[in-house]
């Protein structure tokens, strides 16, 4: 019995503790609550009222800069406990759309009124526009930093080596558009960082000491030094520190030596780019060491030889990126690991055939460019079995045979390109189930029989270039479904009868080209087609006539009346029957051009998904661009 009383007293005095000691936290978050509820400090609030005032802010993202309490401003934030401001975000949003940078972003001054901020830990000024502003020097002495961004902000002149003091830095993003210069002793002082961006910047000063200074620290997980005119890529290092790194970016350098082996002891890459060097000689088996990598860029650079099975045999991580264009790589078309989605072998010196069982071997693959080689024989039918590609690019090789029937296992493909070759037979009638197709380059084979009519169910096609072939038969009629439709080149093919006047409603067509075939009759008039003024878009058709060839032009122009004293009825009967003309001309070029930008410009939503779309296919519309560029010169 007096045991269990025993026991009891103590439960009893537990709860009463422990309520006791829930009451206190209680009263603490009450004051803390209270304190934060008064504002931020009163002196940290006036060095941001001097911030703002150095600041030109056309667009007024600091217009919430007002009242007493700074914590609650759009972009600062406080410690909750303290009241102090430990971080500073004004990031312009709004930096870039699709025409160049924005006048969203501050410029001006940053004052130095930022040091009264002691317990100041994350600053983001990125994409500001400071331009000829001497980089602020002051930031070296804001010593608690963690986070540092000023990443385009276009200041000028040398980084501080006061950057050193910085030792807490984990994030530092100084990426420049070259305005910036630098020689990185204060590197070694910052031994936690982790992330290091110094892209643009100019680093010609360091010679071959940057990658010493960079080896110093133990930490570092990604490094990017593109374009920062490294004069040297050293080959030896005699121990490695950053072992941890995970991405490695050295692009757009004017390095000239081979791979150096220190490379291959960076077990954890994940992503290296060396693209846009002078890099020469063969690929090291040693390449297949780096079991991580799921991102691998030696584009643009004079390498050599054929592919070592050591780096074809990498399994790659799901959704993995290989980008080996503009070499001089040769032999047999490697295949790659199953994981690999984007597959770039574009200008390089691979011949023999497309192996048969590329689509069993790498299934996943979204985008393969094997363009500009000498690759050979025909197109094998496994490459069907690539349900998910969105872009084939084949151009500019030696292929064969007929195009297969497998397009319609493709139903994500936005792209089709196989130019310059020599692929013969007709082309597949089948082209259903491809909602994203946005372009078609079959030019400059030798493919024959006719356009096939389901092509007219292609809504998303934008360009659509079969020149330089042996097409024959009509235009279908249905040509006009093509809505989209922007570049349309049909010739230098043997196609006869007239041309549709259904196409007068493709609105958003800016190029036509139907010169060298064997059409006849009226050419359309109306909408897009009265802006289309060159003859020589149609030149090579002797029974076309119209404007703007000169045969049969001058039947939709009156003959010219002489005045007399009193002829104001038969000028008013001029104006009048010209009037459907005029009226023609002014429907055509309002619905041709506000088609396009008016929808554009009204359509937030719509602008965007068109300029993605452009944005994905611009490698093949710079391949569109060049064959048509040849055909222009063929006719000049």
């Amino acid at each position: 019995m007096g045991h269990s009383s025993v026991s009891a007293s103590i439960q009893l005095v537990s709860l009463i503790i422990l309520s006791g000691i829930l009451s206190l936290e209680t009263i603490k978050l009450g004051f803390c609550s209270d304190d934060h509820n008064v504002g931020c400090i009163d002196i940290e609030r006036k060095a941001l009222l001097k911030l703002k005032q150095g600041l030109t802010d056309l667009s007024g993202r600091l217009s919430s800069w007002v009242g007493e309490d700074c914590c609650k401003w759009s972009g600062v934030g406080c410690n909750n406990i303290t009241g102090r401001v430990n971080r500073l975000n004004l990031h312009n949003r709004d930096w870039f759309d699709y025409y160049g940078p924005t006048e969203h972003g501050f410029d001006g001054e940053i004052n130095p009124s930022l040091l009264v901020l002691k317990d100041l830990e994350y600053l983001d000024l990125s994409l500001n526009l400071f331009g000829g502003v001497q980089f602020p020097s002051f930031i070296g002495s804001l010593e608690k930093l963690k986070y540092l961004n000023l990443s385009r902000t276009y200041f000028v002149g040398v980084i501080p080596p006061n950057l050193g003091n910085l030792s807490r830095l984990l994030y530092l993003d100084l990426k420049s558009s070259g305005t910036l210069e630098t020689d990185l002793q204060w590197l070694a002082t910052l031994s936690s960082l982790k992330y290091l961006n110094l892209g643009g910047v100019n680093l010609t000063k360091t010679t071959s000491y940057w990658l010493p200074a960079v080896n110093m620290l133990p930490s570092l997980v990604e490094l990017y030094l593109p374009h920062c005119s490294l004069p040297m890529l050293p080959l030896t290092l005699p121990s490695i520190n950053f072992t941890s790194l995970s991405v490695l970016d050295l692009s757009g350098n004017e390095f000239t030596s081979t791979i150096p082996p220190w490379l291959f002891n960076l077990t954890k890459l994940e992503k290296l780019d060396f693209s846009v060097n002078s890099l020469t000689g063969k690929l090291p088996d040693s390449l297949g060491h780096l079991k991580s990598l799921r991102f691998l860029n030696l584009s643009y650079n004079s390498f050599q030889g054929s592919i070592p099975k050591s780096i074809g045999n990498l399994r790659f991580s799901y959704d993995s990126h290989v980008d080996l264009t503009s070499n001089r790589f040769e032999g047999p078309l490697p295949l790659w690991s199953s994981n690999i989605s984007l597959l770039y072998l574009r200008d390089n010196l691979f011949s023999g055939p497309i192996p048969h069982n590329i689509g069993q071997v790498m299934p996943n693959l979204k985008y393969l460019d094997i363009s500009t080689n000498s690759l050979s024989g025909s197109i094998p039918l496994f490459l069907g079995n690539l349900s998910q590609l969105q872009f084939i690019l084949i151009s500019n090789n030696l292929l064969s045979g007929e195009i297969p029937y497998f397009w319609n296992n493709m139903p994500s493909l936005v792209c089709i390109n196989l130019s310059n070759n020599s692929l013969s037979g007709e082309i597949p009638h089948f082209w259903n189930n491809m909602p994203s197709l946005g372009c078609i380059d079959l030019s400059s084979n030798s493919l024959s029989g006719t356009i096939p009519r389901s092509l007219g169910s292609l809504t998303s096609l934008k360009f659509l270039i079969l020149s330089s072939n042996n097409f024959s038969g009509i235009i279908p009629a249905n040509i006009g479904n093509l809505e989209l439709i922007e570049t349309l080149d049909l010739s230098l093919n043997k196609l006869s009868g007239s041309i549709p006047q259904s196409m007068v409603s493709l609105t958003f067509l800016n190029h036509l080209n139907m010169s060298y075939n064997n059409l006849s009759g009226k050419i359309p008039t109306g909408n897009q087609f009265q802006t289309f003024v060159d003859p020589s878009i149609y030149t090579g058709n002797a029974g076309l006539s119209g404007c703007p060839l000169p045969i049969g032009c001058q039947d939709n122009e009156e003959t010219p009346q002489v005045p007399s004293g009193d002829g104001g009825e038969d000028d008013d009967d001029s104006k009048l029957e010209k009037l459907p003309f005029v009226i023609s001309m002014v429907i055509g070029f309002c619905a041709g051009f506000w088609g396009v930008f008016g929808t554009l410009a009204m359509k937030r939503s719509w602008r965007h998904a068109y300029f993605h779309f452009l944005d994905k296919v611009k490698d093949a519309v710079l391949d569109f661009f060049s064959a048509i560029g040849t055909y222009l010169q063929k006719r000049s």
